[in-house]
């Protein structure tokens, strides 16, 4: 246990030694109307490629929940989640290291952070009006046209590789905007989709409520996100129907690698154990830590994770797609050394996720690209130490 500290000590030392990517807000917003919930500009962070990566981009879309109310989204416009003067640049490791030893496959590439303040997984478009009177904006997918616009300006439009990743609800627009982002490219262009802990579950809470449906369909009404849902679904289904990964994942064409957790620990704290169904104490106990569950409860979570792989099963279909669904209790797993690649990271088939994703991604390997993990606790890499 120690040694995991001084892991931890170590890595922030390093993530401190350097200073953030500038934050960059988008030019032009306001006569684009893209701007985040409050009105204000959008924001980004890039940071260059060099050497053999200049010309390959990494397009990482921040996440942070979602407003489905009026209420909601006026807390989100109080906070670095709906207004760009609110936030802050910030050092990310995993993923967006620039250290070979931590980021073998992306270190040299071109990173662009693109920070969270819509409110729904940046595929809005509508205005609101708040308690106060003032105008509420949701304008996520003006954020993504105006954003991916900007950067395509700024050297996007001539990569040579380009991979649109995301974690949590900005895992969620990764599956949205996919092949919009693709589309964007000459053919000849590889691009591909990695979402991290965006597969969001259509499921009963443990009261048999469907708590989770019920804010995706206030976010699709509230928001108006219908121009960025899979039209297929929306000639069979209703529009929450189709903002569910499930859903989503049968349309898409471009190459994508889903990493989730089947035991995803904010889905177990809020889609299937949320506080509005006033959980008792063992319940609040369990959804803290998966340790201290109960028997009966590590059947529940096991139906949470059970749901999730047979979603899945469509992508055992699609050849060039990839998985790593491990059995770890945690939620995003790219932005985080200890998790992505480190002495200590979950491992399925002795490969780290930053291993399985730069073999995907760089066809390195046909074996192990997709893997499931076994039931909790199978797996002793499941560190404890990892984010929750």
């Amino acid at each position: 246990m120690a040694t995991d500290w001084l892991l931890l000590l170590l890595l922030a030392t390093v993530a401190m030694a350097s200073p953030p990517p500038e934050l960059t807000l988008l030019a032009g917003a306001t006569e684009k109307g893209a701007v985040c919930l409050d009105g204000s500009p959008p924001a980004y962070q890039l940071d260059r490629g060099f050497g053999s990566g200049r010309y390959n981009w990494l397009v990482y879309l921040e996440g942070g929940g979602w407003c489905d109310t009026i209420e909601s989204c006026s807390k989100h416009k109080k906070s670095g989640l709906g207004s760009s003067n609110l936030i802050e640049a910030v050092q990310l490791p995993g993923i967006f290291s620039n250290d070979h030893r931590q980021n073998s496959d992306f270190y040299n590439w071109n990173k662009v952070f693109i920070r969270y303040c819509d409110g729904a997984s940046f595929s809005g478009d509508a205005e609101g009006e708040d308690q106060d009177g003032t105008k509420l904006f949701f304008r996520g997918l003006r954020i993504w046209e105006a954003v991916i616009d900007e950067l395509m300006e700024k050297g996007l439009a001539n990569a040579k590789q380009a991979l649109l990743a995301g974690c949590s609800s900005g895992g969620l627009a990764v599956l949205l905007h996919c092949d919009n982002f693709s589309a964007r490219f000459p053919q000849t262009v590889p691009v591909k989709c990695f979402s991290d802990a965006g597969f969001f579950l259509d499921i009963k809470d443990i009261s048999g409520e469907r708590f989770i449906r019920s804010v995706f369909s206030g976010v699709v009404h509230l928001q108006n996100v219908r121009k960025v849902l899979p039209k297929d679904c929306l000639a069979k289904k209703e529009p929450t129907d189709c903002f569910f990964p499930a859903e989503v994942i049968k349309s898409i064409n471009t190459p994508t690698f889903i990493l989730n957790s089947g035991y995803d620990s904010w889905q177990i704290q809020n889609v299937l154990v949320p506080d509005e169904t006033s959980p008792e104490k063992s319940w609040l106990t369990c959804k803290a830590n998966i340790r201290e569950c109960n028997p009966t409860q590590i059947e529940a979570l096991h139906g949470f994770r059970e749901t999730l792989v047979n979603d899945l099963k469509v992508v055992q279909d699609k050849e060039d797609w990839g998985l790593f669904i491990d059995s770890c209790f945690t939620h995003c797993q790219t932005p985080f050394r200890i998790s992505w690649d480190s002495p200590i990271s979950p491992r399925l088939q002795n490969k780290s996720i930053a291993e399985a994703v730069g073999d995907w991604h760089f066809g390195r390997s046909r074996s192990g690209v997709k893997q499931i993990d076994c039931e909790y606790p199978c797996n002793p890499t499941c560190s404890t130490q990892l984010p929750s």
